[in-house]
């Protein structure tokens, strides 16, 4: 099956077998978090064209704060501590999987100026629509963790973090295959990731 048809199918379906979840965070965030329920963002998408991610708001309204997230800091409210620790920030990417921005599976979206650094063979990352999962995210499903034991967290994520996420991207670039997709998802959903020490 190919890989668009496959994501419009299970978007759909995850779509409309999570509605009620859906319902319940937006209420839950709507009542206990002044502001609005989605968090939307610019990130780059596919061959670097521009596109919204849409997410559950997790942090305070107008918190002006950094692109890198470290466990525990206080713009992250507790309701939306609980929500990213189980990942459900993220369900709302459904949309923007079945709208075509996004792909179940393939690199996960950022911003543009981490892009920007990408040069030679490293730029075919873009001819990937960006995931909700990868390889990359498994590895550092616990990157909150990881950058909350540093003394920089944004320059470890600079320095350490985002290279490898570029290798491990690129690896997969290489390497993709729908069955290596379904295996990554099936991960995703019944393994955490291992913890990696910085």
């Amino acid at each position: 099956m190919p890989k668009r048809l496959f994501d419009i199918i299970a978007s759909i379906f995850g779509l409309l077998l999570l509605s009620p979840l859906l319902i319940v965070i937006a209420l839950m965030i709507k009542i206990s978090m002044p502001g609005p329920v989605l968090f939307c963002q610019n990130r780059t998408g596919r061959y670097g064209k521009p596109f919204t991610i849409y997410k559950f708001r997790t942090m305070i309204v107008n918190h002006g704060g950094s692109t890198v997230s470290v466990k525990g800091e206080n713009r992250i409210t507790p309701l939306g501590s609980r929500l990213r620790k189980y990942k459900l920030d993220e369900l709302p990417e459904l949309w923007n999987v079945l709208t075509g921005d996004m792909s179940l599976v393939g690199p996960r979206p950022d911003v543009p100026e981490y892009y920007e650094t990408l040069s030679g063979e490293e730029k075919k990352i873009l001819e990937l629509r960006p995931g909700i999962t990868g390889p990359a995210s498994i590895k550092y499903s616990n990157e909150e963790e990881i950058l909350e034991s540093v003394a920089d967290p944004k320059k470890y994520n600079d320095e350490i973090l985002w290279p490898d996420k570029v290798r491990i991207n690129l690896e997969y670039y290489r390497n993709r295959s729908f069955w290596g997709d379904i295996a990554l998802i099936f991960k995703t959903i019944f393994k955490k990731g291992e913890k990696k020490d910085p």
